[in-house]
C-alpha cells in the first residue's frame, strides 16, 4: 500500500497512476448510463429507444396521458425508465421489465402509462383498405354535427335501425316513409316563406339522421328522391293544410303501388315457378319470398323448403320460425352445407336489396356463392325484386360499396383480441348467375334493369 501511494516512485509511477485515477474519474458522477451503455447488448438498446418512441407517440395522440406535456418532461422520464432494470434485473432486460420499473419508479408513472397505453389493444378499428365500409354508429353519438331540429319520430327510428331492430329494404322503407308523413303533419311553415320550399330544408337534417344511423337503401333513397318530387310540385298558393294531406295521400300512394300491391303481383307469379314435390332453397330471409312460399303452400302446394343461412344475422331462424309455424316441411343449414344440399334441389328463389344497371344483384352476404354453387348444379335461380328497388347506377363489385354489421360474439380469448371479425352484410352476384327476376312488371332477365327504370322515369314525368 505504500508504494502505491508514493509518487516518487519510478517503478510503480507507469502502473499506479492508472488504477488511482479510477475514483477520481467522472464516471462516477454519471456512473449508470455509461455502465448501462456497456451491459446492454445492441438488440437491448435498439428495445428501450422503439419503447421511448411509442411513449412519444402516444403522448401527442393522447393529450390526457400526457399530464405535463412538453418533450422535456419525457424525456427525462426515458432515462429514468433506463437507470432502474440494469441495476435490479441485470443485463437481461425485457419491455415488461422496463414498465415494472416503470411502475415502481415515483416519477416514471406517466411514462409507464403511456407505454401501456401503447402496447394495449387498440380500439375496433377497420384496416385501411375497408375503411370506406360504413361502420355501425354507437348510439349516443348518433347525429352529432348535424345541424336543425330532429323530430322524436325520426330519432326513435333512427336508434330502432342503428340496433337493427328494423331489417330488410321493405320494412326500412315502409318506416322511412311512415316516420315521414309525421314529420309532415307537424310541421310549420315559417312567416314569409312556402311549404314548398322550406319544407325540403326541414326535411334534409330528418334525413341525414337517418343516414348516420344506417346507410341508406336504394330502395329506400329512391322514395326519398320521389317525396322531394312531389314537395318541388306542390302549388304555391295551395292551403298548409292541404299540402299536407297531399303529401301524406301520395305516400301512402307510393307503399301501397310500388311495395304492397307489387309484392302481390309478384308474390302471384314466382308461386308458379313451385310444383308438388319440389325442393325450394332460399338464403337468408326475405319478405317478399316468405310471402311467396307461404302462398304457395296455401294454394295446396306440397313440396319441402331448405333454409341456407349465415352470419352475421343468422335471419334464416326466422324464416325457419315461420314456415314451420304453416306446417311446412323445411330444413335449416349453415352456408357450408350448401354443396351436399343442391343436388336434391329443384329451384332457388332469392331476395335482393338493389338490382343495379349492369344487372347485377346487391344482396345479403352470401347471396354469391348460392348463386354460383346453384349454376354449377345446372338449378335455376329465380330473383324476386321490386322495380323501386331497381338502380341506373353500375356496381362492379361488394368491396365498392358495403356495410358492416356489429361484430357478433366470437368467443375469442383474452390473447385473440388482436383479431378482428369483419362482417359485410352485402354481396354482389352477378347477371351470369341469375336465370329470371320475378317482378311486378313480369318476368324480365337481370340485364333488362336500364329499360325498366327508363320507362318508370317517363311516365313520372
Amino acid at each position: 500500500m505504500d508504494g502505491v501511494g508514493n509518487p516518487s516512485s519510478s517503478t510503480a509511477g507507469p502502473s499506479v497512476p492508472k488504477p488511482a485515477e479510477t475514483p477520481k474519474d467522472k464516471p462516477p458522477q454519471r456512473g449508470p448510463p455509461p455502465g448501462e451503455k456497456k451491459v446492454l447488448t445492441k438488440a437491448e438498446r435498439r428495445e428501450i429507444q422503439e419503447a421511448q418512441r411509442a411513449a412519444k407517440e402516444a403522448a401527442k395522440s393522447q393529450t390526457a396521458a400526457g399530464k405535463g406535456g412538453g418533450g422535456g418532461g419525457k424525456g427525462k422520464q426515458a432515462p429514468a425508465v433506463q437507470k432502474k432494470p440494469p441495476a435490479a434485473a441485470g443485463p437481461s432486460k425485457t419491455q415488461s421489465e422496463v414498465n415494472i420499473a416503470a411502475l415502481h419508479h415515483p416519477k416514471s408513472t406517466t411514462a409507464a402509462s403511456i407505454e401501456t397505453a401503447s402496447t394495449a389493444p387498440p380500439p375496433e378499428t377497420l384496416l385501411r383498405i375497408f375503411s370506406h365500409f360504413a361502420l355501425p354508429k354507437p348510439l349516443p353519438s348518433l347525429g352529432t354535427g348535424i345541424k336543425g331540429d330532429i323530430h322524436p319520430v325520426i330519432r326513435k327510428l333512427g336508434l330502432q335501425f342503428a340496433d337493427f331492430r328494423i331489417v330488410g329494404a321493405n320494412a326500412r322503407c315502409i318506416a322511412a316513409l311512415t316516420a315521414f308523413k309525421t314529420v309532415i303533419q307537424d310541421y310549420q311553415t315559417p312567416a314569409g316563406t312556402t311549404l314548398s320550399r322550406h319544407l325540403m330544408t326541414y326535411l334534409s337534417p330528418q334525413i341525414s339522421y337517418l343516414t348516420a344511423a344506417r346507410p341508406m337503401s336504394m330502395s329506400t333513397g329512391n322514395a326519398v328522391r320521389y317525396l322531394k318530387y312531389e314537395i318541388s310540385i306542390l302549388g304555391i298558393d295551395l292551403p298548409e293544410q292541404d299540402a299536407k294531406d297531399f303529401l301524406c295521400e301520395r305516400i301512402d300512394t307510393y307503399i301501397r303501388e310500388r311495395i304492397i300491391l307489387a309484392d302481390q303481383v309478384i308474390r302471384t307469379a314466382a308461386m308458379e315457378k313451385i310444383r308438388d314435390g319440389d325442393t325450394i332453397l332460399v338464403y337468408a330471409r326475405s319478405s317478399v319470398v316468405e310471402k311467396t312460399i307461404l302462398a304457395a303452400w296455401d294454394a295446396g302446394r306440397r313440396f319441402n323448403v331448405v333454409v341456407i343461412d349465415s352470419r352475421p344475422l343468422l335471419e334464416g331462424k326466422a324464416l325457419l320460425a315461420s314456415l314451420t309455424s304453416a306446417s311446412i316441411p323445411a330444413t335449416y343449414a349453415l352456408l357450408s352445407s350448401l354443396p351436399s344440399l343442391l343436388p336434391t334441389v329443384k329451384t332457388v328463389i332469392l331476395g335482393a336489396h338493389a338490382l343495379h344497371a349492369n344487372g347485377s344483384l346487391y344482396s345479403r352476404a352470401g347471396t354469391a356463392i348460392v348463386a354460383m354453387m346453384a349454376k354449377s348444379h345446372q338449378v335455376p335461380v329465380i330473383v324476386c325484386c321490386e322495380t323501386y328497388k331497381f338502380s341506373d347506377t353500375v356496381l362492379l363489385d361488394s368491396f365498392m360499396k358495403n356495410e358492416i354489421a356489429p361484430n357478433p360474439t366470437t368467443g375469442l380469448t383474452d390473447t385473440d383480441r388482436s383479431l378482428q371479425a369483419l362482417s359485410p352484410l352485402y354481396d354482389l352476384t352477378p347477371h351470369t348467375n341469375i336465370t329470371a327476376v320475378v317482378t311486378e312488371v313480369g318476368l324480365i332477365p337481370a340485364t333488362a334493369v336500364p329499360t325498366v327504370v327508363a320507362r318508370s322515369f317517363q311516365g313520372s314525368m
